[in-house]
């Protein structure tokens, strides 16, 4: 590249900001060179592969800030350089101790689809789940409910519709956020009481309960955030989740559309309060009497324990 093509780039003068992607990895500018308009695109390079170099990004990081822990998660702010002027361009999360699902969650892996019946949920999915909460794995959702982490996170204690403590919910910031970019909002609605693991153990007796834990959430977050209107928020809830506690995410409709919220992963709130509503039977009947369709990868315990062994079977 000749020195007048380097040179368009200092030459350039921003006159404004015109977008950001919500992790801050891509900023297109508005400006000119001599007085003709130009937009910029800068993004951040992708992090190196070999060992080496990334233990040589490790040990260049600075002004390490911790802001927040929770039972083995940890939360810093870091710049990638020696430099001490100005603010931190990293933000990193330490699991430690990890465990083997930890590393397994976390590692590439290819997906599959499958379908649990209600016998299957039953005979092996519900088992499965009682293991894993017996393993101690949701210390830190309890740390929340019981105040003794994130209690300034909180944005919202609700106790329900006067029907009892097993009405009671909590809003709080989800921990990937980072609490600034609204287009990347991302809250977790978390129901106080323990007998609810899954969308699973929802029945029809829970649609006027979800309905107002619905409505409370979306008052709450545009109160909040004066910028979001009701309409630019989505409402689902995961199956399978990352851990057995219920919850719903509060997500913005202009945060990028990770797998996390497609098909197979997210089924949204708005849908399974339908459902419950128009499901044959009496307000016992629930969502563990249907079949569910999603995806697992294909390292994890449900795959191997699970599926896996039934497609064997002839049952996949």
């Amino acid at each position: 590249m000749d020195a007048s093509q380097a040179q368009r780039i200092q030459l350039f003068n921003i006159d404004k900001l015109l977008n950001q992607d919500q992790g801050g990895r891509r900023i297109t500018l508005l400006g000119s060179i001599n007085g003709t308009p130009g937009l910029l695109t800068a993004e951040r390079a992708a992090f190196p592969s070999d060992l080496k170099t990334l233990e040589s990004f490790h040990n260049s990081l600075s002004q390490l800030d911790n802001i927040g822990e929770n039972d083995i998660y940890h939360w810093y702010l870091a710049s990638s350089g020696k430099s001490t002027s100005g603010p931190p361009d990293l933000k990193l999360n330490l699991i430690y101790p990890c465990t083997d699902k930890h590393i397994k969650k976390y590692s590439p892996q290819t997906v599959r689809m499958v379908t649990e019946t209600p016998e299957i949920y039953q005979k092996h999915v519900q088992p499965y789940m009682q293991r894993m909460r017996d393993e101690g794995r949701l210390n830190w959702v309890f740390n929340i409910i019981d105040g003794r982490a994130e209690r300034d996170s909180v944005l919202l204690r609700d106790p329900g519709r006067g029907q009892g403590d097993e009405e009671r919910f909590l809003l709080t910031p989800d921990l990937n956020w980072d609490k600034k970019t609204l287009t990347g909002l991302h809250l977790l609605a978390l129901v106080e009481r323990r007998d609810i693991w899954s969308l699973r153990d929802l029945k029809k007796s829970h649609v006027e309960w979800l309905k107002h834990m619905r409505e409370k959430v979306l008052e709450a977050t545009v109160k909040l955030y004066t910028d979001i209107d009701k309409d630019m928020l989505k409402l689902y809830v995961h199956y399978q989740p990352t851990y057995y506690h219920f919850h719903i995410h509060v997500v913005h409709v202009m945060a990028e559309a990770t797998s996390t919220q497609s098909t197979g992963k997210a089924f949204g709130l708005e849908n399974l309060i339908s459902q419950l509503e128009t499901m044959a039977g009496g307000t016992e009947a629930s969502m563990a009497d249907v079949c569910l369709t999603y995806y697992l990868g294909t390292a994890s315990d449900l795959w191997t324990e699970i599926f896996l062994p039934l497609k064997g079977e002839g049952n996949g």
